[in-house]
């Protein structure tokens, strides 16, 4: 009963001048600890012949850092002494620097030999920096692009080269204007592709995207640049490689279409494959409704490989294949 009487009883309010109630916050500030500071993400990719003891070793890097893992993936292939691991954690900046955890990360990378070992953390590194290569065709260039504005790709597009002059009045260029991002135009011939003018371009950004842009890069380009080049196919490699793969498909009467976005090698459409998407169609498409739902699923699986690329989840496996955590 005097439970009840309590919880009925009116409140008692004291009232306090706006500045004794300003004078506690800032006392209140003053002492709060720095384990209650905000805490912020990391990612961390681990990739390096297996071992007894390497989660074992990774976690306590992360915990002896007050840290807290989040997330872990971890893959050993079967018969192959090999290991991977992505890992997202959070931790208070203040308690472990940023330089700090390159130098934790880098102890334990060659302590197993590591052959990759990064860490991110995207709200203190720089943005990836992208070229992107497009031909004719706008729309994983357009979709891009507004991936980019509207923040679902966290990226730098430093510049868009085009082998097609786009007029000045289309919505790419006034897009590309209104937000300071240069046009290359660069005329290919069968002779020359323009390739040491976009080396040129290209030499500050961290990898490329080939929005379809429908010119090969050579392998002394590839080998020039150095860095990943990602590439989306309007098919379901490893079929229909090479051009009009739409019509391809068409013609070979399959009920399925996809989009396959993958490495750039020195061989046609043959680099490892990072995302593929399908859709189901029938005898009554047509060659038209082949091509409208091929560019749906080419924008979805371009975006996606990007970002997958960008938060650290493709780790090169094999010859010729990714691990995708």
């Amino acid at each position: 009963m005097n439970l009840i009487r309590r919880l009925h009883s009116p409140p008692q309010i004291t009232t306090r001048s706006l500045k004794s109630i300003a004078s506690v916050a800032e006392s209140l500030d003053a002492s709060t600890p720095s384990t209650l500071a905000p805490l912020i993400n990391g990612i961390h990719v681990f990739h390096c012949p297996d071992a007894v003891g390497i989660v074992a070793k990774l976690s306590e890097c992360i915990a002896s850092r007050e840290g807290n893992i989040l997330g872990a993936d971890i893959f050993v292939p079967e018969n192959k002494s090999v290991f991977y691991s992505r890992s997202e954690f959070n931790f208070n900046p203040s308690k472990w620097p940023r330089a700090q955890m390159d130098d934790d990360f880098l102890k334990i990378a060659k302590t197993f030999n590591a052959m990759r070992s990064v860490v991110r953390v995207p709200c203190l590194d720089e943005k990836y920096k992208i070229a992107v290569l497009a031909s004719r065709q706008d729309h994983c260039l357009v979709d891009l692009l507004h991936g980019w504005q509207d923040g679902r790709l966290t990226i730098d597009v430093t510049c868009v080269i085009s082998n097609h002059d786009r007029g000045s009045n289309t919505h790419v260029i006034r897009f590309l204007e209104r937000h300071g991002i240069p046009y290359h135009y660069l005329r290919t011939t069968k002779g020359n592709k323009r390739e040491t003018e976009i080396l040129d371009l290209v030499q500050d950004t961290d990898f490329l995207v080939l929005a379809r842009y429908m010119q090969i890069l050579s392998g002394d380009f590839l080998k020039g640049y150095g860095k990943d080049v990602i590439n989306i196919h309007h098919g379901l490699l490893p079929s229909f490689k090479g051009g009009h793969p739409s019509k391809q498909a068409f013609d070979a009467g399959v009920k399925l279409i996809g989009a396959t976005s993958h490495f750039v090698t020195d061989q046609l459409d043959a680099g490892p494959i990072i995302e593929q998407m399908v859709e189901r169609v029938s005898h009554r498409d047509t060659l038209q409704s082949f091509v409208l739902k091929s560019e749906g699923l080419e924008k979805q699986c371009l975006a996606k490989a990007i970002k997958s690329y960008c938060e650290l989840r493709v780790l090169p496996y094999e010859e010729n294949k990714t691990v995708v955590f």
